[in-house]
């Protein structure tokens, strides 16, 4: 499992795997919504001057199967940034098959490479599989708000 940032030539492929995590919530019962995502919002966004997010991907010799879509926050207390994880999706036949722990793994070194504290993200309370995932990294869920659990991980690699 190889994992790799996008670039711009990778448009088309985020937002293949943002219309994906967007259909498993729905399925979940976790997006009820319409996408507003569009491939010109994606290379201004991502892509411009000022980057709000990054996107890597999980890749095997044939195919890419997962994204994880992240940014980073700061805060002015701690004086350090943390990574928001926003997507995390895995094609439903490459799962548990090391493309989530890979991505993981990937961000915990970013986070590391960019002195952050932690990384923060949230979840639907019906991804039980996700929650069952989330849970052998070691995140821990800091709080529930309706159907949401918020987590937070700082992996042993940021304390080295």
């Amino acid at each position: 499992m190889k994992i790799r940032p996008a670039t711009p030539d990778d448009i088309l492929l985020i937002f293949s795997f943002i219309k994906k995590k967007s259909e498993f919530d729905r399925n979940i019962g976790a997006y009820s919504g319409v996408l507003q995502v569009t491939e010109e919002k994606i290379r201004k966004t991502i892509f411009g001057t000022v980057p709000f997010s990054y996107v890597l991907f999980a890749e095997t010799s044939k195919c890419v199967v997962g994204f994880a879509l992240y940014g980073f926050r700061y805060s002015s207390f701690v004086g350090q940034p943390s990574i928001w994880l926003d997507d995390l999706y895995v094609d439903k036949d490459m799962r548990s098959q090391g493309a989530g722990a890979a991505l993981m793994s990937y961000l915990a070194q970013v986070a590391k490479d960019n002195d952050c504290t932690h990384l923060a993200w949230n979840t639907d309370i019906r991804n039980s599989r996700g929650l069952s995932f989330y849970d052998r990294v070691g995140a821990k869920v800091t709080e529930q708000k309706g159907n949401r659990y918020f987590l937070t991980w700082t992996p042993q690699i940021l304390a080295v």
